[in-house]
């Protein structure tokens, strides 16, 4: 177990204090006033933690505090670490970007993509290319999610019951068996759209690998990465320090809600999102990538790769905005690229909220979200557990006051 510690003054590192101490008072505010249960932050520049910040609740029922070793449900920032994994796999020489992801899993081999129509009526046709393990890493591989409630395809999806990303009861395997099944949205790299494309690529690195992908995650990332508290699950020592989920209510409160199942080693390993993991866990994982695929000695990646992984692969330098589907074409895309598996500043300019070109990072659906700012040389990290019921209110908030804690 770690705990995240200060190890510097702000002003040391060339951040403002008083900047700092709004960042903590609006969000304190957000406690009080019940629109969050409590919170985590912690931002780190040159490589020394800067500004460290608990504040409310892990469990507001049992009265719990937050805590620096407290365990969060990470959701979609486990996808970044799925793309190490694989990347770890590419490295080796088991496959490359562009070996089609059908050499591995078969049943991807034959893809058909939308042509029109609904329902019973779709029509479809055979893709004009494969699907390519790039596509995965990229989300350009046609793949989608049930909940979007914006085409065809995603209907489909809800009626083989995926709604979120999970076929009730199934495993790894046989999700991806049912995503195989089902008519991409369009033809492979031609599009970026958010999808199940992270949980395929966690299935292709078992197959690879010849390994559970909790057990290869453990063995060649968290372990080496010194990510002590990180799993798919928490284990009776740690289960006292799992925060509890919340969702937002219609009245602009909070409430329980269920979440992942993880007490005891669940049955689906999600490389999209089943990560638990505290505070001093991820600091790790995004210093990794600051120093470029090092950390403490230990080197995972190489530096190119972290660089190709850290830089916009979308087309042309294109933005989600104009690359993305329907469903990605509003303003919090603009200026957003996408590299093998992180959001990548392409165009600040015209970014939602203030942002340095070339910064990196993801987000979790439980309103958890990271960065990397390579050009002012900081990491920043935000936990707190709701499930909002529309956009992320808090990450433009707390992108304008890092911002305005940048004093040199």
């Amino acid at each position: 177990m770690g705990h995240l510690r200060q190890e510097a003054e702000p002003g040391e590192v060339g951040l403002d204090p008083k900047a700092l101490a709004r960042l903590d008072q609006h969000f304190a505010h957000e406690v009080d006033d019940g629109r969050l249960p409590g919170f985590l932050v912690s931002v780190s520049r040159h490589g020394r933690v800067a500004h460290l910040t608990t504040y409310g609740h892990r469990d507001r029922a049992a009265e719990l505090p937050v805590e620096t070793d407290t365990l969060w449900r990470m959701y979609s920032m486990t996808k970044p670490v799925t793309s190490v994994a694989a990347l770890i796999l590419m490295e080796e020489g088991r496959f490359g970007l562009d070996t089609p992801v059908a050499e591995f899993l078969p049943s991807f081999a034959e893809p058909r993509v939308y042509v029109d129509g609904a329902g019973p009526d779709i029509r479809t046709r055979p893709a004009g290319q494969p699907i390519l393990i790039r596509h995965l890493l990229t989300h350009t591989a046609g793949l989608t999610f049930g909940f979007y409630h914006c085409h065809p395809v995603d209907a489909r999806y809800r009626e083989a019951g995926i709604e979120s990303s999970v076929p009730p009861g199934a495993d790894l395997a046989e999700a991806c068996e049912v995503y195989a099944g089902l008519p991409l949205q369009f033809e492979p790299g031609t599009r970026w759209n958010y999808s199940v494309a992270t949980n395929v690529l966690g299935r292709l690195i078992e197959v690879v690998s010849g390994r559970p992908l909790d057990d290869f995650f453990a063995d060649r990332v968290l372990t080496p990465l010194g990510m002590t508290d990180a799993g798919f699950c928490v284990t009776p020592e740690q289960a006292s320090r799992l925060a509890e989920l919340y969702g937002e209510t219609e009245d602009g409160g909070i409430a329980p809600v269920p979440g992942l199942p993880l007490h005891g080693r669940p049955r689906f390993l999600s490389g999209s999102g089943g990560l638990v993991a505290t505070a001093y866990d991820y600091h790790r994982f995004m210093e990794f990538l600051r120093r470029r695929g090092e950390l403490d000695g230990v080197r995972l990646l190489a530096p190119r790769t972290v660089a190709m992984m850290t830089a916009n692969q979308l087309p042309g330098g294109a933005d989600r905005r104009a690359f993305g589907t329907t469903v990605h074409q509003e303003p919090g895309s603009a200026g957003l690229g996408f590299g093998l598996g992180v959001s990548v500043v392409v165009d600040p300019g015209v970014t939602r909220s203030p942002s340095a070109l070339g910064s990196y990072g993801w987000n979790g659906v439980a309103t958890t979200t990271f960065w990397v700012d390579p050009h002012n040389d900081m990491t920043v990290q935000f936990l707190t557990q709701v499930r909002p019921t529309g956009s992320h209110r808090v990450y433009p908030e707390l992108k304008r006051l890092i911002h305005e804690s940048l004093a040199g």
